[in-house]
Formats: structure tokens, sequence, C-alpha cells
């Protein structure tokens, strides 16, 4: 009764805000009343003071596939022992007919692939033949929604199915863009909703779409699980029930000689409780030690009454969330094997992110890293039309974006009544970050910056990416990811998290991908391998590229180069042969 109240106000309070912004919208139009209404807008903050960025619009806009393979032409010395396929996924289409998507996170998914073989280099791409990308073509108009995109009604119908059809609650998008997934051996082209796909990573052809709702009671999942050594994929998706909603953690068994079915045997292993079940968090990625996992509650916060109402009032998914500086972030910790939820909740000030690093267990605490942003207001600046910018106004978009930095957090997991209060419980010796038990029993927790002050210059961090394999959930040494000086990633960069001093490679003109590490055959240190990264670049002159880094030295062994131009995109894979 309470949560029924609670959603009818709820959408009150939308209904006349979308009443006051139309009326407001629509007054200024005229000089006489602009000049009478309060001026709303809020003061611009400024997180640097850019100028001359280079115009990126060439990479955010569609282009043909290349289904079949191209030779590369091979520079350097890529080592004999480097065999398997560079997957890479990403927006390659922003338009059907005269539709056009509104933000970066709403084009087609179109797949790229590296095969590396016998030092012989070839380059191919191709779109993934999801249902909105099937559909979205036979019609040529844009038919299914997307992130930042409402699909509007079909001309074709008549005029009451097109004013009935608002009443519908917007379909999930198939449109697996974001990230290549592991199951049970298979790679998935993966997004956040609850389909998948299933691609051959030789071929990058479209083999089967699944609906994890089949499978496992999640209406969606994020593009970044995490792996055990035995096989084990976890994942983190949401549910609505009788209870509300639940950010709930599943697993995915190792493939077995008798499965049958794709996801065979997944199970739910836990369900957080969010603070606020109609207005949850945004969730990209989770944190995973040996036996626990981490789930950030950000406030960065999703309207669940405007999802529900959002076709009805022509809005989209990206409009219902919202960034609300106001509220703590918090931190939920679950055992990753029993389920049980750690009673402890720890607290710290706002901050938003998308990505984990690593996370790992020291004498009774977990130390997990993250990619911090002061503030989240930045994802709805993320249109197309302001990163097509150029000249000042691009500068101005960048310059309001805040920047991404990798912080520490170290969570105490023995409290108990006796816990000291507002004393500090880390007694790790080599981090700075801070947790106390308050008065009112809550754990406040401070981080530690794993970066020197000279990366600011760089514009910051993200996309990161670590030895996985080797160093994934245990204390780790070298993190590497991509400097962010331009609205896209225009470096790439290794840092000493002991010495907080970094590596870099940059190349005018050129926009790296997010870097992948490859261990180098019976490896002992922990840098000892290479870097991949896809290079590209908006001048139609250039070639786009693999590029290959030493990963101890972090210079250029190397690089294939292909005669195709390549859009920006977000995540990938590397798939041994």
């Amino acid at each position: 009764m309470i949560t029924l109240v609670k959603m009818s106000l709820q959408l009150f309070w939308i209904i006349i805000e979308d009443i006051v912004n139309l009326t407001t919208t629509a007054l200024k139009a005229f000089p006489v009343f602009r000049q009478l209404l309060p001026n709303t807008q809020k003061t611009t903050v400024y997180y640097s003071r850019v100028k001359g960025l280079e115009s990126i619009s060439p990479l955010l806009k569609s282009i043909d596939e290349t289904p079949e393979p191209i030779l590369a032409n091979v520079k350097g010395d890529f080592p004999k022992w480097l065999r398997g396929n560079l997957l890479r996924n990403g927006p390659g289409k922003f338009e059907f007919g005269n539709d056009r998507y509104n933000h970066l996170f709403d084009g087609m998914a179109l797949m790229h692939q590296f095969r590396i073989d016998a030092g012989i280099i070839t380059y191919m791409s191709k779109f993934l033949h999801s249902d909105a990308y099937r559909i979205n073509s036979e019609h040529n108009r844009i038919m299914v929604s997307e992130f930042g995109t409402v699909a509007m009604p079909d001309p074709c119908k008549s005029i009451f199915e097109r004013f009935t059809s608002r009443f519908n609650i917007l379909d999930a998008t198939d449109n697996g863009s974001v990230n290549f997934a592991l199951y049970k051996g298979d790679y998935y082209a993966t997004t956040e909703t609850n389909f998948i796909h299933k691609v051959n990573p030789h071929t990058l052809e479209t083999e089967e779409k699944i609906d994890l709702t089949k499978y496992i009671a999640v209406n969606g999942a994020t593009a970044h699980p995490h792996y055990d050594p035995d096989g084990t994929t976890y994942n983190m998706g949401n549910s609505y029930g009788k209870h509300g909603m639940m950010f709930n953690i599943i697993a995915v068994p190792p493939q077995m000689s008798d499965d049958e079915e794709t996801l065979q045997g997944a199970k739910i292993v836990c369900g957080f409780e969010p603070e606020d079940s109609l207005n949850p968090s945004y969730y990209h990625s989770f944190g995973m030690t040996k036996n626990y996992i981490i789930f950030v509650e950000q406030p960065l916060k999703i309207n669940i009454m405007k999802i529900l109402t959002s076709k009805l009032r022509g809005k989209s998914l990206g409009s219902s969330i919202n960034w609300d500086p106001e509220l703590n972030t918090i931190i939920h910790v679950a055992n990753k094997h029993t389920g049980e939820i750690i009673p402890l909740k720890y607290y710290t000030k706002a901050f938003c992110f998308f990505h984990h690093i690593n996370a790992f267990e020291d004498d009774g605490f977990i130390v997990f890293d993250i990619c911090h942003f002061e503030s989240g207001h930045f994802l709805k600046n993320l249109t197309l039309q302001n990163l097509q910018k150029d000249g000042e106004e691009l500068d101005e978009i960048y310059n309001t974006v805040p920047k991404g930095f990798p912080r520490r957090f170290v969570l105490p997991l023995n409290i108990c009544s006796n816990t000291p209060i507002e004393q500090n419980l880390n007694t790790l010796t080599y981090s700075t970050a801070s947790a106390f038990r308050t008065t009112d029993g809550k754990i406040w927790c401070e981080s530690e910056k794993l970066y020197a002050e000279d990366l600011v210059n760089e514009g910051g961090f993200e996309f990161p990416q670590i030895n996985y394999a080797k160093y994934n959930t245990k204390k780790y040494k070298f993190l590497y990811g991509c400097g962010a000086g331009h609205v896209v990633m225009d470096s790439l960069l290794k840092i000493d998290l002991e010495t907080k001093t970094f590596k870099i490679w940059k190349e005018k003109g050129y926009f790296p991908s997010e870097p992948i590490f490859v261990p180098s055959p019976d490896s002992v240190e922990e840098d000892d391998g290479v870097i991949l990264s896809v290079v590209i670049s908006p001048d139609q002159c250039k070639n786009s590229m693999m590029l290959l880094l030493d990963a101890k030295t972090f210079t250029e062994r190397g690089r294939a180069e292909v005669p195709a131009q390549m859009p920006f995109g977000f995540h990938g894979v590397f798939a041994k042969c």
C-alpha cells in the first residue's frame, strides 16, 4: 500500500514537471515572457580549460561493414606466440532513413576483428544481426528505442493504433553494442538488457539470440561479467517482484558435457536491496574478490515511474536517469559462495563511476579500486550532436565534463560492538584510504588517490584493464587504461600503483581504444606481456590500426594498418586461438 502511494505521488510530480517544462519552453518563445521568467540555468562548472580540440565528427558517423578479411600492413615486431582474435564492439550505424539517433550509446552494434596468426594479420567487421538492426533496416526508420532515442509510432498505422501504442512500455533493445561476454566458452555480444547474442569469434557471424529471463530471474545484466578460474561467470542484473526491486548477482557454471541449453545451471547467488526501490541506482559494473561481491550504489538514480511512462511522454530511457549529489554513495558486500549479505553498509560521499578496476582481500579488509568521477551529471551531455561539434563549442563540451581518476577504497570486515568510534580502522600500511565507525554505527570511508597530480594533465583515466588472468581478485601493481585529453580517449597509460607514476603512448591525430593485456606464455612478472589497442583517426587520409605495445616498457613494438575507417567503440576482448 505504501509503495502504491509513493508511485502515485511520483507519477503526479512527473506530470507536473512535464507540464512546467512544456509551458516554460513555450513561453520562452516570446521575448516578453522570456524576460519575466526566472533564469533556471545552473552555473557552469569547468573541470579543465583546454582549447583547440580537433573535431572527431568522422568517428561518430555510419560506416559500411568489411565482411571479408583484408590483409593488414604489418610494421614492427609481433611475437610469434601471439595468436588469436582481438574483438571490438561499439556503434557503427547512427541513422536509418531520415531518422537519426541522439546519443553515443544508441548506434547499431558493429563488431570488429583483428585476426593474428603466424605473423599474418587481417581485419574484418560485421554488424550484429540483432532484431533491432533487422527491423530498423526493413522499415528504413528507427523502430526500436535505444538509450537516448525514442522510436516514434509507425506512420503506416491508424491514428488509433498510433495513439494506443503510446501506452505501451518501451521494449528492451537487443542491440548488443557494448562488449563481448564469455559464457560456457562461447562469446556473446552484450548490452545492458536481458538479450545477448552468441557470436562466432572467427567469422563474426551472429548465431543465436538469448533471452536471460528464460533462464534466470533478471531483467538485464551488465556488459562486464567476472570470471573465476574454474570457468564460472558472475554477472549482475536486476529484478522486480512483490518485494520491489532487487540487484541480483548471478552465477553461470562452466560448460558441462551434458548441457543442452546455453545458460543451463544459472542461479541467483544473492540480492541487494536498494535504498529506494522507486529510484534505484544505475550500475555498469560490479566488483569481485575471491570470496566477496561488491556493489556500489551510486547517486546516479533511475526513476522507475519515468521509465514506465517514457513512451507515453515521448521521452527516452536516458531521460529517466538523474544525478543527485545530495545523496551519499553506499557500498554493499555479499559472500559470493553463500549469498549472505554482509550486514555492514559502507558510506562515502557522492561519486559516479562506470568501471571497477580490481578488488582483493587482505588481512580482514576488502581493497577495491574504481574509476571515480566527482559528478554524474554528464551522461546526458554525451549526445551525438554535442560530440560532433567543433571549435569553441567542442572545447566547452569537454571542459564541462568531469574527469575520471583511479581511486582505492579499503573496507574493514571485522566490525563489532567494541570497534572504536571515529578512529581510522585501516591498518594496511600501503594504502592511505580510511574507514571510520561513526556514532550511529555506520562505516564512513574516504578513498585514496591512485595517481599523482600530473595525470590531471592527461585528462584523467578510464577504460581500465589489468593482467586479469593472473591478478584479478589479487593484490596487483600495474594498471592500464586510456587518458581522456579529448571527448574521446587520446592516449594509452600504464600506472604503477606503488609509485603512482605513469608511462604514456600518444600520437597526434590518433585516438586509441581500451588497452587489452595479453600475457606472455609462462610469464612470471605481472607486466610480462603485450598491450593491444585499436587506434583510429578522424583524418580520412590516415589508416586505422591495431597497435602493439610492450607491456613492461610501454613502448611500441608494432602496428597493423588497414585502409578502413572505424567509428569510436566501447569494449573488447582477446580470444586466443
